[in-house]
């Protein structure tokens, strides 16, 4: 793979060009695009909004390795933008989680996380949450690094342990985890601005800040990571929650009233999903094609 067209590169060049870089959540390859149009330079896909959103199920480690690499490659078929993907603990020991290396950059994805939760996981923001010892986390992510086809490729650490061991684990395992060769740092339900600042301090590598909402982190700004020298700030699901609200009001409203008309002021048009799409420019290649074809068959 060549790294100056690889999407790992393209992930390393937003990173260069916008402090914090803003990683937005994308669900599906339609999401990806409308992110892509309005100017963000790199997406996110959810462990969870795989789960939620592709099998109606909870975040909670069901989904398999091939469950999210089908999600991955309709998203990096619909978009440029270099994608982040959640592979919550690798799907296993070290030869799992080498595959997952490998076929998430195959797929097109330029960047992994990969956590230090038990296999039994738990969303980040849910009390209960279990953590393997600094040591099997160094293994996984070894086991991450030593996999990459393609060195620009990004393995990202995310470590659970403020919830569960206190914010000193937090720091002891950061730089354990860049020792081990992860490329960033993912400090997982930080609850002040102090806390990022010092992660930043304590590793020589970039820092993410998940600003998701309802959960344990404040919805700091921009400017406010930006200030305590964090490098992305992640916002994995929160299209995808306002489309579920949109959508739930859209059925109840049909359902109670017999009609949409009230809804309708809600809904992106049809020429609109048109234009992103790039709907005209297929019509006007099938116009092309069936001319082309009249032609033929009048010679």
């Amino acid at each position: 793979m060549t790294s100056q067209t690889s999407a790992g590169r393209r992930l390393r060049d937003a990173l260069a060009i916008e402090r914090p870089l803003q990683v937005v959540g994308a669900i599906n390859a339609y999401a990806a695009m409308l992110a892509e149009r309005v100017g963000y330079r790199s997406i996110y896909l959810s462990g969870a909004g795989v789960a939620n959103a592709s099998f109606g199920l909870p975040d909670l480690g069901i989904t398999s390795l091939d469950d999210v690499l089908e999600d991955v490659r309709r998203i990096t078929a619909a978009s440029s933008l270099p994608l982040l993907v959640d592979i919550d603990t690798g799907w296993g020991g070290a030869f799992n989680i080498a595959r997952s290396i490998k076929e998430m950059t195959r797929a097109g994805a330029a960047a992994v996380h990969i956590e230090d939760q038990v296999a039994q996981k738990r969303c980040g923001h849910r009390p209960n949450k279990a953590i393997v010892p600094t040591t099997e986390m160094m293994d996984r992510i070894k086991a991450a690094v030593d996999a990459k086809i393609d060195a620009d490729f990004i393995v990202m650490a995310r470590t659970d342990a403020l919830a569960v061991e206190g914010f000193d684990a937090v720091l002891d395992r950061v730089s354990a985890f860049v020792e081990a060769g992860a490329d960033a740092i993912f400090a997982e339900a930080m609850t002040d601005l102090d806390m990022y600042a010092k992660v930043v301090k304590a590793v020589n590598a970039p820092v993410l800040a998940n600003i998701t909402e309802f959960g344990q982190t404040p919805l700091f700004t921009t400017q406010e990571l930006g200030s305590v020298g964090i490098a992305m700030a992640l916002y994995p699901l929160s299209a995808f929650r306002a489309m579920n609200l949109a959508a739930l009001n859209v059925y109840k409203t049909i359902r109670t009233e017999g009609t949409q008309k009230n809804v309708v002021s809600t809904m992106q048009t049809r020429m609109d999903l048109y234009d992103f799409l790039g709907y005209h420019d297929y019509e006007r290649k099938l116009d092309e094609l069936f001319k082309n074809e009249e032609s033929r068959e009048a010679n």
